[in-house]
């Protein structure tokens, strides 16, 4: 589920969220953003962490898809946020890389925010990243039903 191709002008607004169910579980992430742009997408077993950075990947990816030279990323997730912008150090190797990526597709946006929100202004993303999880786990427990069970 993803969306872009228009450019947009003024500042571009993108939520991202990870979900994990168990760490490591089942996860994806989801983005949304008030100009009509969403994403979505499952990940198999990972950390929430792998997905919290994949959600962030997902959103620099919209705008930069979108063409927006004005970028405003919002996240509950303060490790991430501050992984990024370099306030905290990025202490597990095996999260370098999406480090490393995130900063490179970074110089392809002009002017680019990262924006801490608390939990409750994030629901868009958030319902996104569990409704994308929900759909892949519903689809394994379909998969599961034994043969001739009336459940089907």
């Amino acid at each position: 589920m993803r969306q872009a191709g228009r450019k947009l002008a003024g500042t571009l607004v993108l939520y991202f969220d990870g979900a994990s169910r168990g760490n490591p579980g089942p996860s994806s992430y989801g983005v949304w953003s008030p100009a009509g742009l969403k994403d979505a997408r499952t990940l198999g077993s990972t950390t929430n962490n792998v997905a919290e950075w994949r959600g962030f990947l997902a959103a620099l990816d919209l705008a930069l898809q979108a063409g927006a030279r004005d970028v405003e990323i919002r996240a509950d997730s303060q490790l991430i946020l501050r992984q990024f912008s370099g306030e905290y150090r990025m202490k597990a190797p095996h999260l370098a890389g999406f480090l490393l990526e995130a900063r490179r597709k970074a110089r392809g946006i002009e002017r680019l925010r990262v924006v801490h929100v608390p939990r409750e202004e994030n629901h868009e993303a958030d319902a996104l990243a569990n409704a994308a999880l929900d759909s892949a786990l519903d689809a394994a427990r379909v998969r599961k039903v034994p043969e001739g069970d009336a459940r089907r």
